[in-house]
């Protein structure tokens, strides 16, 4: 298997952008039109996560290490979509298809038989990957929707309550799907674990959102949505062994799994202090006031500042969470987490790196996006900080 050629042919066949995962579906579904249930309705995103999934798996074809427990992960969370061993080879097909397609003159017998080989051996280690899972976690959980409240025109706040025990650590995500959606969508749970086994879900209905939109306005109490097993690990306390203390920076909805991580240092019994900022674009969109204050009552340890982006008399000027923390204080001795939109944690990120903090104390979920594996995350910080919010 001739690494360079792989990379070489897949770099001129996603140079065709969009058409390329447009033909790569149409000749799956056409060639076989069984596995069309498995795929959400709206194919858009999930032709985004085609063209950056295989982009990362040829680019790292060579880092066998590293790939392997990529596709360990990527095999085990394709349990959720109903995929099984035999649906590979149809996939393989309608792979090689779309690069002889757009390669043309190109496409010579050798590479055919390179793409056939790193094809297998991607599929075998996935194949592999979700035989393992099975002896861990189910393909997914059900979960009951005990509590649905809305807290503002686009965000509610849901508690799940799952048939059986849905082990996660806080900071981690988990996946939900709407069964009518057949679409998946990661969120933070808001709490940490609890003894009843429940969920506390923190959403915001974005634009186009097929999952998102249906949690807020179409979802009510005893509806029953799938669940999909934790991942992630950045924005868990593991990530800061040795105890210290806490900066917290929150924009939007990204005040859930820091909102967990705090509930999860007072279940270790405190020692930590930490300081929270939280911020909004007005003050009407600070939803889980009430909630964050019964935490600021229990806690000595615990402090929330409130950050309003915008502040009316000053059209077109923003606070940014980040330059309000660092206007209040030194907290380059203590670990700090950052969650919202990407714009907001990259501004938070720069402003940071810019301040003298390094990189081992600054822990936030890569921006990019949740694409096409659990807890993956892809491209760099951006050099722009506009105002924060929460995406999640």
């Amino acid at each position: 298997m001739d690494v360079a050629r792989l990379k070489q042919s897949w770099h001129l066949v996603a140079g065709h952008g969009d058409q390329v995962p447009l033909y790569f579906y149409s000749t799956l579904f056409l060639a076989h039109p069984e596995v069309r249930q498995m795929f959400p309705t709206n194919m858009a995103g999930q032709r985004d996560r085609l063209v950056t999934a295989l982009g990362h798996i040829v680019s790292h074809v060579d880092q066998a290490d590293q790939l392997v427990g990529f596709l360990q992960s990527l095999g085990a969370d394709h349990r959720k979509f109903a995929v099984r061993a035999e649906h590979y080879p149809a996939v393989g097909e309608a792979l090689l298809a779309t690069l002889a397609h757009f390669l043309g003159e190109r496409w010579t017998e050798e590479l055919a038989q390179d793409w056939t080989a790193a094809y297998g051996l991607v599929a075998k280690v996935m194949v592999d990957g979700a035989a393992a899972a099975e002896n861990v976690s189910p393909p997914w959980w059900v979960g009951e929707v005990v509590a649905h409240e809305p807290r503002t025109f686009d965000i509610a706040v849901l508690t799940l309550r799952p048939q059986y025990l849905l082990p996660f650590e806080a900071g981690q995500s988990i996946g939900v799907s709407s069964p009518a959606t057949r679409a998946w969508r990661y969120y933070s749970p808001a709490n940490a674990a609890r003894t009843d086994g429940t969920l506390e879900l923190h959403v915001r209905a974005a634009p186009g959102g097929a999952v998102s939109s249906r949690l807020v306005y179409g979802t009510s109490v005893g509806d029953q949505l799938h669940l999909a097993a934790p991942v992630g690990e950045r924005l868990t306390l593991r990530r800061a062994a040795g105890g210290g203390d806490l900066l917290l920076l929150a924009g939007g909805t990204g005040w859930a799994p820091l909102k967990a991580l705090v509930e999860q240092v007072a279940a270790s019994g405190g020692g930590r202090r930490v300081d929270v900022y939280v911020g909004a674009r007005s003050r009407t969109e600070f939803y889980d006031v009430e909630a964050t204050e019964k935490l600021v009552a229990s806690y000595p340890w615990l402090r929330v500042t409130y950050v309003v982006n915008g502040d009316p008399a000053r059209p077109g000027e923003f606070v940014q969470v980040v330059d309000r923390a660092l206007a209040d204080g030194d907290w380059r001795n203590r670990h700090v987490f950052v969650c919202g939109s990407d714009p907001m944690v990259s501004g938070a990120v720069n402003g940071l790196t810019q301040a003298g903090y390094h990189a081992g104390q600054l822990h936030y979920e890569a921006l990019g996006g949740q694409w096409y594996s659990p807890g993956r995350r892809t491209a760099e910080v951006q050099e722009q900080r506009p105002a924060d919010g929460g995406t999640q």
